[in-house]
């Protein structure tokens, strides 16, 4: 193997470990994220709110856009993302008050 292709496999051994920490980190923060909408979700249903919040959704959503273009990510991926998320927090939400 040349030095150019010895030194492109253990870069890419680099990045994809990186890679591996980051999906770990995106896993342990949803798993975080997921508690506290499930407490909201709970709260909602002891208090007879509505599961969904399409003014807090909107806000989110803008948000997550403008945070997206700070880190120079696809604003229309993250808030395809952001919807995922809150549709499934919303059929939790929903579960609850059943």
């Amino acid at each position: 193997m040349s030095d150019d292709a010895a030194r492109a496999a253990q870069l890419l051994l680099e990045h994809r470990a990186s890679i591996d920490r980051l999906d770990a980190i995106l896993v342990y923060t949803l798993g975080e994220r997921f508690k506290h909408t499930q407490n909201v979700g709970r709260l909602k249903a002891e208090h007879d709110l509505p599961p969904s919040d399409p003014s807090r959704e909107e806000q989110q959503i803008a948000r997550l856009e403008d945070l997206a273009k700070e880190a120079d990510l696809d604003p229309e991926f993250a808030k395809k993302f952001l919807n995922f998320i809150i549709q499934e927090v919303i059929r939790h939400h929903k579960a609850h008050q059943e």
